[in-house]
Formats: C-alpha cells, sequence, structure tokens
C-alpha cells in the first residue's frame, strides 16, 4: 500500500474494521499497514464523525492556513518597522543644520 493511501481506501478500511468481523491486527495485516496506523484512522474517524471530540481535518488546515498567514504578516510588520527606523534615522541625519 503507498505511504499515503487515498481517502476512499482509509474510509472503506475503517468501516470494515468498525464492522468488527474481524480482529484489527489482521485487518491492517491484511491492508498492508500498521495495527498503530490503523488505530489511528479509526481515532480520527470517530473525530470526523463527531463522536469523540478533536480537531477535524478540516478545522486543522484552517488553522495551518491561519498560522501560516500570522506568520506571513509578522515578517511584513517586521520589514516596515525596520524601514521605518531607518527612514526616521536618515531624516534626523538630513534635517541637522551645518555648524
Amino acid at each position: 500500500m503507498p505511504a499515503h493511501p487515498p481517502k476512499e481506501i482509509r474510509d472503506d478500511v475503517v468501516a470494515v474494521a468498525r464492522k468488527g468481523e474481524t480482529r484489527i491486527a489482521k485487518l491492517a495485516a491484511d491492508f498492508g499497514i500498521s495495527e498503530s496506523c490503523l488505530r489511528n484512522w479509526l481515532r480520527q474517524g470517530d473525530v470526523e464523525d463527531s463522536v469523540r471530540p478533536g480537531t477535524t481535518a478540516a478545522e486543522n488546515a484552517e488553522l495551518r492556513r491561519a498560522k501560516r498567514k500570522i506568520r506571513l504578516l509578522e515578517q511584513e510588520n517586521e520589514v516596515l518597522r525596520r524601514a521605518a527606523a531607518y527612514l526616521s534615522q536618515a531624516n534626523l541625519r538630513l534635517g541637522q543644520s551645518p555648524k
């Protein structure tokens, strides 16, 4: 199985595991994934279905976008702060009258 199987495959494996007809260890071996991976998929499926508290994939994606935007805005703010400090120093030097 590929490193990141498509969501449809993960959903199918989770559906089979939830039926409870097959042990998780056997099901994981049949699909070529680790038992802990399958348990993580089950846990995330419970979060997505609002059975268990936690952040959904959509919420995680939104948080990543927001953090990226915040980081970019902080960098822009730092550039503007440094530019303002540089320009104010340049204005002070230009504004001095020669004696």
